[in-house]
């Protein structure tokens, strides 16, 4: 994974931290927030919606400690505001981070904060990182331009219009 002779950790093994955040493997007390964030419909707008019953309690038994999932924890009270995942050669061999952060955190500037130290920190041990979300989603798209990815493709997936950014080293 590493272009260079140093090791880089897989992603989501390790905590990272910024100003008011701490992002750490998910742990099986998390597990109750992050299930919020896979049925929650307001989370789930541009995400194809709920997720599945059957597939979330799949979920519930593999996110505690998944590679590549980092749980977002507020450092002042310890909540869980959301998820980082990255996940290698995703598309077209290129490494995805994606994210999916609670409502009532939205607007705080933590989804930017966490997802910009994530791709730092990816950026270590990989020459690009891309991200996916729909065109429609404005938010998102404002985030992704925020820390420094650039629109490089529109194209249709999921039955839905989505744009595809990209930052390099």
């Amino acid at each position: 994974m590493a272009t260079s002779s140093t090791s880089v950790p897989a992603p989501g093994t390790v905590t990272l931290a910024t100003e008011r955040l701490l992002l750490r493997p998910v742990r099986a007390a998390d597990v109750p927030a992050v299930t919020r964030l896979w049925t929650d419909p307001e989370v789930r707008r541009h995400l194809g919606g709920p997720v599945a019953e059957q597939v979330v309690r799949i979920r519930q038994r593999r996110v505690a400690g998944a590679p590549g999932v980092y749980a977002v924890v507020r450092t002042a009270d310890e909540v869980l505001l959301g998820l980082v995942t990255v996940e290698p050669e995703a598309r077209e061999g290129e490494t995805e981070v994606s994210y999916q952060f609670l409502p009532e955190h939205w607007g705080h500037g933590y989804a930017r904060e966490a997802v910009a130290a994530v791709v730092e920190a990816t950026l270590l041990g990989t020459p690009s990182v891309v991200a996916l979300t729909q065109e429609a989603n404005h938010r998102s798209r404002r985030l992704l331009a925020a820390v420094g990815m650039t629109h490089v493709a529109s194209f249709v997936e999921y039955d839905a219009h989505q744009v595809l950014y990209r930052r390099g080293r």
